[in-house]
């Protein structure tokens, strides 16, 4: 795939939306399940799309359960997956994609999708420009001469490292597609953190859960079932055109609860398939791992907690690890290298806690992993490293006791996915505890001279309910 880029005099306006050229026909092609831009840095993107045959997904109609999840009831996991709820069949087909800023364009050429990558189509975009806004036109087509569908967003590349930019950030976790709150549009915290107008997203895990019925997702074309379902609720196709994406996997959109690599499979589907699946359907290349410098103050890392993992029931020790040498000799160098003012780790799963007593030990919380749990917090805490983290079903702030180190746990994405914990067992190490969805943004700017963090709680209608102000230290 060649790059052409062209430098003229622009007349543009960009909108995010999706029109059909050619109306009436019946060869079109359609983005039903959106587009991605992911793994923004300041001179590069990568963009991920999928051709779809229909313009709407399957339209919801089994009754459901009572929260907590709202499964579906009589779900037939036998039934044919193009008629289940959510269903968005893929397209064979062609897809070019445009950048355009004020004085550049760069285009890729007509490049056809393929059955056996589920229709997607991936592409890195290398180049860029720092801190610019770049309008993106994803289009498709059957073939030549075919009717062309167009969907427009657009992005921010992120300031370089020398350059003293206010950003502002929203984060979110543990999506369940029965767990909707709005009918029509999916998650109302989508249309929420849209109105702040954030520069990124970071979804720390549980995208979608191949666990929980409406299907189970015991092969692989009910998994990918489960990412064409959750893609095209509207209220994500919205944000996401418009909102650059880091994203990271946990156990439910890998395989199933507490997922490792000597998981058992879950009926038909290997952690290896999962794997598969996951690459294929996410906006990201190369290491699971990976940090991202935005401007003079802020650095993230977004880490892995699946791939590289002992298995969880093992006794706790020196080599038991939910991280990986490899990924942590990587993780302790680029911290000790970065001069960036706040230093933030998003974690799929939580670090201080507390999480709760019983049959947990999955986490760097729980005793099980007590060894690299009590290391990590102190290494964090050591290096002024705030952690935000996902796979908890509650919000909550905590400080941990013995070292100080402070983390931020999102809640999940609608309230009717809360649950997990007893919202009047606030112990010592809350700052805030709340047992309901919503999100957490997180701003970075300057208060005159004094570069400044604030950490803040929502609800799922966008009511801040928290908020945690910390200024650099002179």
């Amino acid at each position: 795939m060649k790059n052409k880029i062209l430098l003229f005099a622009l007349y543009f306006i960009s909108s995010p939306c999706q029109n059909i050229k050619a109306q009436g026909t019946t060869d079109h092609v359609y983005f039903t399940t959106g587009y991605k831009i992911g793994e923004v840095t300041d001179t590069s993107a990568v963009l991920l799309t999928r051709l779809c045959k229909a313009s709407k997904p399957v339209a919801v109609h089994h009754k459901q359960k009572e929260a907590p999840f709202k499964s579906p009831i009589d779900f037939d996991n036998n039934a044919p997956v193009h008629k289940m709820e959510g269903a968005v069949e893929g397209a064979f087909g062609q897809v070019r994609i445009q950048l355009q800023s004020k004085d550049t364009l760069i285009e890729t050429d007509w490049t056809y999708v393929s059955v056996y990558r589920d229709f997607t189509l991936k592409k890195k975009f290398e180049g860029l420009r720092s801190n610019t806004t770049y309008t993106a036109t994803i289009e498709g087509r059957k073939g030549e001469g075919s009717p062309i569908t167009q969907s427009k967003g657009k992005f921010t590349t992120a300031p370089s490292k020398n350059e003293t930019v206010p950003i502002l950030f929203t984060s979110s976790t543990c999506q369940y597609y029965w767990s909707y709150d709005d009918s029509l549009r999916g998650f109302k915290i989508y249309d929420s953190m849209l109105k702040l107008n954030p520069l990124f997203h970071c979804q720390t895990g549980d995208y979608v859960y191949y666990d929980k019925p409406g299907p189970m997702a015991y092969t692989v074309s009910l998994a990918r079932h489960k990412w064409h379902a959750m893609n095209s609720w509207p209220s994500l196709v919205d944000f996401y055109r418009q909102t650059p994406l880091y994203i990271q996997k946990d156990d439910h959109d890998l395989l199933k609860d507490d997922a490792t690599p000597y998981s058992s499979p879950f009926g038909e589907l290997s952690f290896e398939d999962g794997l598969s699946i996951w690459r294929e359907q996410v906006p990201i290349m190369g290491k699971p791992y990976r940090t991202f410098r935005w401007g003079k103050d802020l650095q993230l890392w977004v880490v892995e907690g699946r791939e590289f993992r002992s298995d969880n029931k093992i006794p706790d020790g020196k080599d038991k690890t939910i991280w990986g040498a490899e990924q942590i000799n990587w993780f302790k160098r680029t911290v000790e290298s970065s001069n960036a003012t706040f230093k933030v780790l998003v974690s799929p799963t939580p670090i201080v806690g507390p999480d709760r007593p019983k049959g947990k030990f999955d986490n760097h919380s729980n005793a099980s992993f007590e060894t690299e749990g009590t290391w990590l917090r102190q290494y964090l805490a050591d290096n002024n490293v705030f952690v935000i983290n996902g796979d908890r079903h509650w919000q909550y702030v905590s400080v941990d006791p013995k070292t100080g180190l402070r983390e931020f746990s999102q809640g999940p994405v609608s309230d009717s996915h809360a649950q997990g914990w007893n919202p009047d067992h606030v112990k010592p190490e809350h700052r805030f505890l709340r047992v309901k969805g919503g999100f957490l943004a997180t701003k970075v700017y300057r208060e005159g001279d004094t570069p400044t963090i604030t950490f803040m709680h929502y609800d799922v209608d966008g009511v801040m309910v928290h908020e945690e102000k910390i200024s650099a230290k002179r």
